[in-house]
């Protein structure tokens, strides 16, 4: 039997929604404002005064605040916008190694941004006023100038390769010097007018100073990279597999390549009317399909999930082009699709059959799914903890054909109009380089 919802609209007028998959939805549009029009005059005058009293009280403690204790204040607000800014963090693409100590790439990875504060808690206090604060050590007393071990020189930040042994020379300066990077994508120069005319060089992923660049080196480059030896760490060339870096996986990640060099990535988030309109607007993706990963195929339908007991989850089969669009971005489109710090759920919708869950085809997949949750995590890009779910990926039902296109199809239907039709503005907020130019809004 088709079960009966009571769907509440603004008016706070009612009506059952009886037929067809919109009965299953529920969707309560509540009214906002107007709960308190039977207030008489004189509350509303009473409370304006506690408003003002409470006010002047606020403003007389702000002003006998000390300057240490505004100075941590901004500091918050500034960490507290950083952090809103770490979901569409900046990309990078660099050369990092691999679990087999094997430099790869380049590959896309997100910028390391931290507040002054964090940085202050992760470096030392000489790191500190090299990588953060563009500061300079003394000629001759660095701790790096005469190692001559074989091995690689990472950033004390953020542990992205620079330099490599093989790469170094002794100009005499006082300095550690190199005639080239690691990789070229992974230093980036920047004019330096502070003392005459110099060229800055810091490091890719976070930006942190690490010397200058001088045209008077040796060959084959004819230059001179200036280093601070508290802007690096030195690894033994015996040790580079302990340097491997998550990033490194997303060149595996894109599994099964067809022939026409496309391959798919299986996700839940919800309901698969909004994450299917959610990604069906991005570049590189030439097909989205909605149905149902996690059960058995006797009930791989939408009655049968419904009752939330099959082990199925409404997903979506994403069919894209590595190419254009990397399996690394597809993670970053479906975290942003979706709530994945609710469990079992996704506003009104409950159960099982809505849990946040990434089918993954392969151990790349896996590994990259994982980073991303701990980059995620680590930068704290949710209040709450992630619970979404790693899940082998065994086999993907396409749902009935009414469901395909639901939201392209139905863009007016209450359901779409206040569920699926926010989330798809939401991923074209927050990655709107991924968002294909004739979806974009003029």
């Amino acid at each position: 039997m088709m079960r009966r919802r009571h769907i509440t609209l603004r008016t706070d007028m009612r009506f059952e929604a009886t037929n067809g998959p919109a009965a299953k939805r529920s969707g309560f549009f509540r009214k906002t404002i107007g709960g308190h029009a039977g207030w008489g005059w004189t509350a509303a005058l009473e409370l304006g005064c506690l408003i003002l009293i409470y006010g002047s009280l606020t403003l007389s403690g702000c002003a006998q605040s000390s300057l240490d204790e505004k100075a941590q204040a901004g500091d918050k607000g500034q960490q507290s916008r950083e952090e809103r800014h770490q979901e569409k963090s900046a990309m990078v693409r660099v050369r990092v190694f691999d679990r087999n100590g094997k430099l790869v790439g380049p590959v896309e990875c997100p910028k390391v941004e931290l507040s002054q504060t964090e940085w202050a808690k992760r470096l030392t206090k000489d790191q500190f006023h090299i990588l953060r604060a563009q500061g300079t050590e003394r000629a001759f007393c660095g701790t790096l100038l005469d190692n001559h071990k074989e091995g690689v020189y990472t950033c004390a930040g953020c542990g992205l390769p620079l330099f490599a042994s093989d790469s170094k020379f002794n100009s005499g300066t006082g300095w550690p010097s190199f005639f080239q990077p690691i990789a070229k994508e992974n230093v980036i120069e920047h004019a330096d007018n502070s003392i005459g005319q110099r060229t800055e060089i810091l490091c890719a992923r976070c930006d942190g100073h690490l010397g200058h660049v001088f045209e008077d080196g040796p060959r084959p480059t004819g230059l001179r990279f200036c280093l601070n030896s508290e802007s690096l760490k030195f690894t033994d060339k015996d040790k580079l597999v302990s340097l491997a870096d998550t990033a490194a996986e997303q060149n595996a990640a894109s599994p099964d390549v067809t022939k026409d060099g496309k391959a798919t990535a299986v996700f839940a988030g919800g309901c698969f009317w909004c994450t299917e309109a959610a990604f069906e607007q991005l570049k590189g993706i030439s097909d989205v399909e909605s149905g149902y990963t996690g059960g058995p195929k006797e009930t791989a339908n939408y009655e049968r999930v419904c009752e939330g007991n099959t082990g199925h989850a409404e997903s979506i089969r994403v069919t894209y082009d590595p190419k254009q669009v990397s399996y690394d971005r597809l993670l970053d489109a479906f975290f942003n699709a979706h709530d994945p710090t609710s469990l079992n759920r996704q506003g009104n919708d409950v159960g099982t059959q809505y849990r946040s869950a990434i089918f993954c085809a392969n151990e790349a997949q896996e590994r990259a799914a994982r980073a991303k949750i701990k980059h995620l995590t680590e930068t704290k890009a949710f209040p709450d903890p992630i619970v979404t779910s790693l899940e082998p990926l065994k086999a993907f039902y396409p749902a009935e054909t009414y469901h395909q296109d639901y939201a392209k199809k139905h863009p007016s239907q209450p359901y779409i109009e206040h569920h699926a039709l926010p989330l798809v503005e939401k991923v074209r907020e927050k990655l709107p380089e991924l968002i294909k130019p004739e979806e974009k809004k003029p």
